[in-house]
């Protein structure tokens, strides 16, 4: 179809937050124990049973320079480096002191039995999904990549929208094309470090895509399978809207691992995002939870906060299905204009309060995944078997 472009258990405290006390006088051994004893019994939503319980690997190195200061290094499951930024502004306050934690990532890989060749450095595919069109879900796919990179993981996006394929334009490359090194494999486009490879790519923006079922989902199978991805830790496939077949592609024929359903609070909404969740369970792919996007507009003349489309219809909708609200969007302004512009507020301001919305919704992502679906997950159930005697 392309071939004219080429031929350790401790006990944890049930505390969400970790009162510190501490000070400057704190020997070097004493403030490493009290790092550890600060990871240990840290409690979120995140981390159910303790940071300390999921890190692979702790190092700690203080720096003594003008001032002393401290550099911890924590090889996690997933990417949480804001997270860890806040309790190190706390602990740098308690003692005196500067406490960084430089995070990397060892994200393993969920229901990869099935990736191979160029998808083998793909460790994890997470389909971003939504009932109907309208609702911001491709926006809210290009902002979770990068907040996925700025919490330090390695994204590729996928848009699987083909009749309507909108990523090439958010993310500011709608006229270029993918080439090839080998005549069979294209190359993804890369921007700011992020891999992306869209039909819009290929076909002319003013040409409409008319193709029956098949066509479209052999398109999808091959945007994902003749692209040459580099090394990823998720790579995050773009849904066209509603229960066709392009999700039953995805579910049959693709080892994704899980799916995030974007909706808005608005009633009608709502139904639609029902419906996306019950085809998923149908097809035995994990939903992660829902993204809650145009939640509230916030009045910049006044902060007033409005609920134009309604109220707390994510959080309800979680607790029907038996799933997490990852995150509420706002109503923003600077977000659709982002989006038209193919920018990000993500890669403009990584720490401005949109793009913590964002990389907030990513952190609480990722850490489902690796909770709900992962082996090495403390809430995985152990199975002991005792011979008979």
């Amino acid at each position: 179809m392309f071939g004219e472009f080429f031929s350790k258990k401790t006990s944890k405290s049930v505390n969400k937050s970790v009162a510190i006390q501490a000070d400057d006088s704190l020997s070097v051994s004493d403030t490493e124990q009290l790092i550890i004893d600060t990871l240990t019994n840290y409690v979120s939503s995140n981390f159910p049973q303790g940071i300390m319980d999921i890190c692979q690997q702790f190092t700690f190195n203080q720096v003594t320079n003008k001032k002393p200061s401290i550099v911890v290094k924590l090889v996690m499951p997933f990417p949480c480096q804001g997270e860890l930024d806040d309790i190190a502004s706390s602990l740098s306050t308690a003692l005196n002191r500067s406490i960084h934690f430089d995070i990397q990532l060892k994200v393993s890989a969920v229901r990869q039995s099935n990736l191979t060749g160029n998808m083998g450095n793909i460790a994890n595919i997470i389909a971003i999904a939504s009932g109907k069109g309208g609702v911001g879900k491709s926006t809210a796919t290009v902002n979770l990549a990068y907040a996925l990179m700025a919490e330090g993981a390695k994204v590729g996006v996928l848009d699987a929208d083909i009749y309507g394929p909108s990523i090439p334009t958010m993310l500011g490359i709608a006229n270029e094309k993918p080439s090839s090194n080998d005549g069979k494999l294209m190359t993804p486009l890369e921007v700011n470090g992020l891999s992306a490879m869209s039909i819009g790519f290929l076909v002319d923006a003013s040409d409409a895509t008319v193709w029956r079922g098949p066509m479209a989902s052999g398109a999808f199978n091959q945007l994902l399978n003749e692209t040459a991805w580099p090394e990823l830790d998720y790579l995050l496939i773009d849904m066209p809207p509603g229960t066709g077949d392009i999700q039953l592609t995805l579910a049959q024929k693709v080892p994704v691992a899980a799916a995030v359903i974007v909706t808005t609070p608005q009633d009608i909404a709502l139904i639609d995002a029902t419906k996306g969740i019950a085809m998923f369970d149908k097809v035995k792919v994990p939903v992660l939870g829902i993204v809650e996007n145009m939640s509230y507009h916030l009045c910049q003349n006044c902060g007033h906060k409005s609920h134009v489309f309604g109220e707390s219809g994510g959080n309800k909708i979680a607790k029907e299905q038996e799933t997490q609200l990852l995150g509420q969007l706002p109503l923003d302004i600077n977000i659709r204009q982002d989006a038209d512009l193919g920018q990000s507020e993500l890669i403009e301001n990584s720490s401005g309060e949109i793009a913590m919305h964002y990389r907030k919704i990513a952190r609480n992502m990722a850490a489902q995944l690796f909770l709900q679906c992962d082996n090495a997950s403390p809430l995985t159930p152990t199975v002991e078997i005792t011979p008979l005697k």
